[in-house]
């Protein structure tokens, strides 16, 4: 059996939220993996069709989620669309940009010291993404926006972009995005610098 209801209480970081059937009723939980088509990030207020079933401690939970068109007196709240940098291959980035720092660092054209560092630097950035997910999923104490930018900017970004593919995090929102990808314009530029300084070259962009 099908029911109709509105989201309620979504929280689009962690990707989930509740669900009130229209007439009044028990609520049920909704995770975004429920969803049958995931092509636009749902929203509180979001309009649905769904079909519950318990859990082992028998709660409720959404399963076979589409979004519902409006009844007499209603309109469903706007989607919101998933952010461009979402479809990005970020483990492929991220390993590939690894590989040409090791390239460059190997054939002389950056100094001693920054293959080590966008190494480690990445390893870290891997390691925070990671334990942000868990924490994420576990609803427990998240690790601050700015910290993640923070290591990325310090070297970190082509770690920070396998941890985005790895574990499907932090990619479809827009505010976070605009900001990290502004660490690895400024990291590029860095290299580019360095790479002129060091080698001697006309390395460019």
């Amino acid at each position: 059996m099908r029911y109709q209801g509105r989201l309620q209480d979504w929280n689009d970081d962690k990707g989930y939220g509740f669900v009130i059937p229209n007439g009044g009723g028990e609520r049920a939980f909704v995770h975004i993996k429920a969803f049958e088509q995931r092509t636009q990030r749902p929203v509180d207020g979001q309009l649905i069709s769904y079909e519950v079933r318990k859990d082992t401690r028998g709660r409720l939970n959404a399963t076979a989620i589409r979004q519902a068109t409006g009844t007499a007196g209603t309109k469903p709240a706007p989607a919101k669309p998933i952010a461009l940098t979402a479809r990005l291959p970020h483990v492929f980035l991220g390993v590939a940009a690894l590989l040409c720092i090791a390239t460059l660092w190997a054939m002389r054209r950056l100094p001693d010291w920054s293959l080590p560092v966008f190494g480690c630097m990445s390893v870290i950035a891997l390691g925070f993404y990671l334990h942000d997910k868990g924490a994420a999923a576990r609803n427990q104490r998240r690790t601050p926006e700015n910290t993640l930018h923070l290591i990325a900017l310090l070297g970190g970004w082509p770690g920070a972009l396998i941890g985005q593919g790895l574990f499907r995090h932090k990619t479809s929102k827009p505010s976070f995005q605009a900001v990290f990808w502004l660490t690895v314009v400024l990291n590029l530029a860095a290299l580019v610098l360095l790479a002129r300084g060091f080698g001697g070259g006309t390395l460019s962009l």
